[in-house]
């Protein structure tokens, strides 16, 4: 495998030209014109969906691209928010924002042209704006930032020194044992090697959302406990999304569905287990019919004494077969109930190593489970799971009696962190993309002369930088906003924006490396179709955007009025 040398990426190319004069004020105007679009669009599709003061689905569904539209530009703006107190931070960091600013203000004029009536706008609606926007999209903008990232590819993060040295150790581990491994089980579609995830488990990652009294490093949903997750998530990311990235967001489904809605005795008896790595997790939710649709879910759990039977074939459990604790969400409740009719257990099966098992439950019954070969994401491998007359003791049923037919709203709790830290991970991607970019620019001569001295080259880095620093800055924010008991909207937002981001980015750094990005022997052919599953999973971009986002920024509109 080939690709960035460990440390800051140096850089060979010489500035081509002075520095641009930007303020931080011209990305405030601009932000604003954006959100007033966004406010205006919201109010204006809000009235139209709206039936007795409430958001009809089916009256939204007729502007479905409207309404997909405004979702990705309102995370856009709602990013563009977030970015100016971080360009107040420096020089670079003030241009990181404004190009930034008109970067979004492009996407919006993009995707309301001959749609203007539908936004309720006119042709010029950026107004005295349009001044800043001109300054925010120059190509000597860009030029300046590619000059800057060129001569170091890590980003500004001002993050508490507590949580920089926790960064930095887990980059250090990505570095030392994670990248070294990660070629090879991407290409032979190997398991994660068991070394990796006991590491991880000294160095506590499985507790870092396991609260203390069970053994694990949470305070409580704090603020820490969240930032932890995004930094360490995005330093094993850019490692590998497939052996180390993801081996967290399943401790942290399950572990935060037992933390809310656990007995004590579930809680004593699984918790401490989960945080010190002795258990792995998997979820098992999505079924062949269902993805996103999970009120749908047609597995059932049919209770029979002491035990409950399940029956029925759940899809794409990640991590199924190493796992030793599935979250199981089944239906206990008639399919009329729908979503109320859910309910949450905790499944115990053995660890299987490869890529299919047969398991003869204890109390009787079998699972039978392939893992379905991906193009991408390898590693932890995501399985089919077929239950046949399954017994699962009605002790395992998360919050026992009391919890029945009420695990939708466990797991949709649960699946709010699960999507910033999804966020998190395309971070990892992104700024891994980043680095090898910004080392083959300097090294690959093209006609002559170094890649990294072509315009097009820092323009595309430039817009790289940005997209990082801007959805970084976002998860950040999302972390404070969940620490404080808020921020479900801003999570889905933010999960939307930084995995069609990612997507770009490493398409873009594999592109800079022309013929050798398609060659697996560099690491950026693995990142490109690593980014490819995370606007996928976690909740589809689509449903996000159209059952989550947009509704949420209705309600927000008809209650304003």
């Amino acid at each position: 495998m080939r690709g960035r040398q460990v440390g800051s990426p140096g850089g060979t190319s010489r500035r081509r030209t002075a520095p641009v004069d930007v303020t931080l004020d011209q990305a405030r105007t601009l932000i604003h014109a954006c959100r007033t679009v966004v406010d205006g669009a919201a109010t204006r599709l809000a009235a139209d969906s709206a039936r007795e003061g409430l958001v009809d689905v089916e009256l939204m569904d007729r502007e479905q691209v409207l309404a997909y539209d405004l979702s990705s530009v309102a995370s856009q703006v709602t990013a563009a928010e977030e970015m100016l107190a971080y360009g107040a931070e420096g020089e670079l960091e003030t241009l990181l924002t404004v190009a930034f600013a008109g970067d979004v203000a492009a996407g919006i004029a993009a995707r309301m042209q001959g749609r203007e009536a539908a936004w309720g706008v006119e042709d010029e609606w950026l107004g005295d704006a349009i001044v800043q926007f001109r300054a925010a999209r120059s190509a000597e903008l860009l030029d300046d930032i590619g000059d800057r990232v060129l001569a170091d590819a890590n980003l500004p993060r001002h993050l508490p020194d507590d949580l920089d040295m926790a960064r930095q150790t887990f980059r250090e581990y990505a570095d030392d044992k994670v990248r070294p491994v990660a070629e090879q089980v991407h290409r032979n579609d190997e398991d994660i090697p068991d070394e990796i995830i006991s590491g991880l488990a000294e160095m506590g990652m499985f507790g870092l959302s396991i609260p203390e009294q069970f053994g694990g490093f949470a305070q409580g949903e704090s603020e820490d406990d969240f930032m932890s997750m995004v930094v360490v998530t995005e330093e094993l990311s850019r490692g590998s999304l497939g052996v180390a990235g993801s081996l967290i967001t399943r401790p942290e489904i399950v572990g935060r569905a037992l933390v809310k809605g656990g007995t004590p005795e579930q809680q004593a008896k699984w918790l401490p287990q989960i945080a010190a790595g002795e258990l792995m997790c998997g979820v098992a939710v999505t079924e062949p019919d269902y993805g996103s649709d999970v009120a749908g879910l047609k597995v059932s759990a049919r209770r029979d004494g002491d035990f409950y039977i399940v029956n029925g074939v759940k899809t794409w459990c990640t991590f199924g077969g190493r796992a030793n604790l599935l979250g199981l969400l089944a239906r206990t409740g008639s399919a009329g109930d729908k979503h109320r009719g859910l309910s949450l257990f905790v499944v115990e099966k053995p660890a299987f190593a490869g890529h299919q098992f047969t398991h003869d439950g204890e109390h009787g019954g079998r699972m039978e489970a392939r893992a379905i070969g991906t193009i991408g994401y390898r590693g932890m491998h995501s399985f089919e799971i077929s239950f046949d007359g399954y017994r699962v003791p009605a002790q395992n049923l998360v919050g026992g009696e009391e919890k029945l037919n009420k695990g939708f709203y466990l797991q949709m709790d649960a699946f709010a962190n699960g999507r910033l830290q999804t966020a998190a991970r395309a971070l990892g991607l992104m700024q891994a993309a980043f680095e090898d970019a910004v080392v083959y620019a300097n090294a690959r001569h093209v006609f002559g002369v170094p890649l990294a001295s072509y315009q097009l080259t820092r323009a595309k880095l430039a817009r790289m930088a940005f997209l990082i620093a801007a959805c970084r800055r976002f998860a950040y924010r999302s972390a404070q906003l969940l620490g404080a008991g808020e921020g479900q909207l801003e999570a889905s937002m933010v999960k939307s924006f930084s995995c069609l981001a990612a997507e770009w980015v490493t398409r873009e750094a594999q592109q800079i490396h022309g013929g050798m990005g398609y060659a697996e022997e560099y690491a950026v052919s693995r990142y490109f179709v690593d980014a490819r599953v995370l606007s996928i999973f976690e909740g589809a971009d689509e449903t996000l955007a159209l059952r989550v986002i947009i509704r949420r920024l209705l309600e927000q509109a008809l209650a304003t009025g």
